[in-house]
């Protein structure tokens, strides 16, 4: 079957333009009330709405209409992998992005820490999302109590707050399988389901899971409030085409969390060096402006728009959409010949989940058709000249407006 990728191999040609893509995660949200506003609306964002009429808006359907999309494949598609094709589990994201390395028949797996009540009901998927701190001891525990699971190498390793990663070795015995049914429930109130193999080769990680789970919460009995695992995405050693070969780009990538690192080093970017919190926002700045001249393309990720909308807090997600608005105009002052702003989701904080809506996407170029937009919004994205669009068109969309594409054809 033809890859988009295949032809846009085939047309890219080197240019000394430079690519910025900004993708602000969950940033699409809905009104929390009849005729209200989105949380893009309702921030105050000077510096967004004057790069809006300067821009092409349009809105983005990650992997299709209605469908609700992971960060994974919505990171894949919007770096133009047809995240229906480029399958990966977010456990192997996460373990690459911590600099795990996977082996052929190794099985990586997400878990989140939670809270769970009587009868192993789910109160909290996030157990209150505890500090790394905190999520570094409770995997003390876990590894002192889980070196290995019937003879199968067993490794826990802490991600952020609530996230951890699972890896289960093959250590040289059979192949472990991925195509297994999730302990997540996505849901409070309900017991953490069984994980079920798909398939005979599944039979035997779907077993690990379980007992792993089960040992878990014997561990962890005694805590407050960190009493339980949820697991989601499994994934053995994915395979893609680089960036590099796909776009001839060189490229890098400006993430703190180690799941959009995964990612991005699976596609062949460089990870940057990051300094400080991610709420501040600094560090990555300062790692976009000390490495400008060597790269022709950034991706530079801002992870909080989203993380506040999965809580439901409305306010706070105006308030992190607020803070890149003010930081804006030091990525403006790079003089990026391409910038794009768009998200991998949308979070809506009146769902506090992912969501199927589609996302605004904004493009300034010198060679864009500029709208008639006041505003960085959903809105205004809606009535964009960019028009609604699969999230694989945004990749070469940049090239083009980046004159990095030759023409198709005679």
């Amino acid at each position: 079957m033809h890859d988009q990728l295949d032809t846009i191999r085939d047309l890219a040609k080197k240019t000394d333009s430079k690519i910025l893509m900004v993708v602000l995660d969950g940033v699409g949200g809905l009104p929390m009330t009849v005729n209200g506003d989105s949380e893009l609306a309702a921030a105050q964002t000077p510096n967004l709405d004057a790069l809006a009429a300067q821009s092409q808006l349009g809105q983005i359907e990650l992997v299709g209409a209605g469908i609700t999309p992971g960060s994974g494949p919505g990171h894949l598609s919007l770096f133009g992998y047809d995240p229906l094709r480029y399958v990966v589990g977010r456990g192997a994201l996460s373990a690459v992005g911590i600099g795990v390395k996977l082996e052929a028949g190794d099985v990586a797996v997400r878990g989140n820490f939670a809270t769970l009540g009587e009868n192993r009901i789910v109160l909290d998927r996030r157990a209150g999302r505890p500090s790394d701190e905190k999520n570094a001891d409770i995997v003390a525990q876990l590894r002192a109590a889980l070196p290995s699971l019937d003879g199968t190498p067993v490794e826990i390793y802490t991600e952020s707050e609530h996230r951890f990663v699972v890896v289960f070795r093959a250590a040289g015995g059979a192949p472990l399988g991925a195509n297994l049914s999730d302990v997540d429930p996505q849901a409070t109130g309900v017991q953490p389901m069984t994980a079920q193999a798909h398939d005979e080769a599944s039979a035997r990680t779907a077993a690990l899971v379980n007992a792993f789970v089960a040992r878990a919460e014997a561990t962890l009995a005694a805590e407050p409030q960190v009493n339980g695992v949820l697991f989601r995405g499994y994934s053995d050693v994915p395979r893609f085409p680089s960036f590099a070969e796909a776009y001839g780009l060189r490229a890098a990538c400006i993430a703190s969390y180690p799941m959009y690192k995964g990612l991005a080093s699976l596609v062949g970017m460089d990870v940057l060096a990051v300094e400080g919190h991610e709420d501040a926002l600094d560090g990555k700045v300062q790692a976009l402006t000390e490495n400008w001249a060597k790269y022709d393309f950034f991706y530079f990720h801002v992870k909080k728009t989203d993380s506040t909308g999965e809580d439901g807090d409305f306010a706070a997600k105006v308030k992190k959409i607020e803070l890149f608005d003010a930081l804006l105009p030091q990525l403006l002052a790079l003089n990026p010949d391409v910038l794009a702003i768009v998200g991998d989701h949308s979070t809506p904080s009146k769902l506090a989940t992912h969501s199927w809506h589609p996302v605004p996407l904004l493009i300034r170029s010198e060679y864009g058709r500029r709208d008639v937009a006041t505003r960085y919004t959903e809105d205004e994205a809606q009535k964009g000249s960019l028009g609604l669009r699969r999230g694989t068109d945004v990749m070469p969309l940049l090239m083009a407006n980046a004159l990095k594409l030759n023409k198709y054809g005679a």
